[in-house]
């Protein structure tokens, strides 16, 4: 009887660790399947961000040799997603008004910003038909803000311009007027998200703040004197991927 016992003990044991093996080993597959899960979506998210990136780059790009052709001569910042407009082509020292050489070098930036937003952007109507020869892609351009930049030289006199960053603000207000006077279809382009269409086109001054050069040359001043059009993308929706993933990991 004793070693009945005995041997029921040594089953139930041995039951007993068969089950916890089974157990882990079910916990193990599902931690590896929870891996696999966020590896995947991680691994999706990264490369809609790389190729937003990529393509804002190609947009620059293209920007920048459209003007260059009109005899604007501007620099990229792909990093950063930057389009830069040195001072020196657009107002005179101390001055928030375009000059003429200025009036002109925007109206050329606006034709070539209507020939690249229309592939990247709605139309507050809603109705308008995508141009065919925009290329085939997921990416869309969430916003252009219009940047006003100085050097930190003081400036003096009375009068509405009393600080740089006043001055910065209303050159990039008179930039974006002057951008929409000559396309006014540029200011109506928008970023759809449900119902509501967002307009593209802002304004921000920064004044001294945001320096290009922080040294303190005549040349790095110059540099600094400055109109930025920052632009920045919206990513496909990365939870379709996700979703669409989990659906197969489900069913197997």
């Amino acid at each position: 009887m004793i070693l009945d016992d005995a041997h029921e003990v040594e089953v139930d044991e041995e039951n007993y660790f068969v089950s916890m093996t089974d157990m882990m080993v079910g916990l193990v597959f599902i931690f590896i399947i929870m891996l696999m899960y966020f590896a995947l979506q991680f691994q999706d998210i990264t490369d809609q961000l790389t190729g937003a990136d990529r393509e804002r780059a190609e947009i620059l790009k293209q920007l920048e040799q459209t003007l260059k052709e009109k005899g604007v001569e501007v620099t990229i910042d792909k990093q950063n997603g930057i389009l830069r407009l040195p001072d020196a082509i657009l107002f005179d020292r101390g001055e928030y008004r375009l000059k003429p050489s200025g009036e002109v070098a925007i109206g050329h930036l606006a034709d070539a910003l209507i020939e690249v937003l229309p592939c990247y952007t709605d139309g507050q109507k809603g109705n308008e038909q995508r141009p065919a020869s925009c290329p085939t892609t997921p990416y869309k351009i969430e916003s252009v803000y219009i940047e006003g930049h100085t050097d930190k030289d003081q400036l003096y006199g009375g009068g509405v311009v009393n600080s740089n960053l006043v001055l910065s603000a209303i050159r990039a207000t008179n930039t974006f007027n002057s951008i929409v006077g000559r396309r006014p279809e540029v200011g109506e382009r928008c970023t759809r998200t449900g119902q509501h269409c967002a307009a593209v086109l802002s304004v921000s001054g920064y004044g001294s703040e945001r320096p290009f050069d922080k040294t303190d040359s005549p040349e790095a001043k110059q540099r600094n004197r400055r109109i930025d059009l920052r632009l920045t993308m919206v990513a496909p929706d990365s939870q379709t991927a996700i979703r669409a993933m989990s659906r197969e990991l489900n069913a197997k």
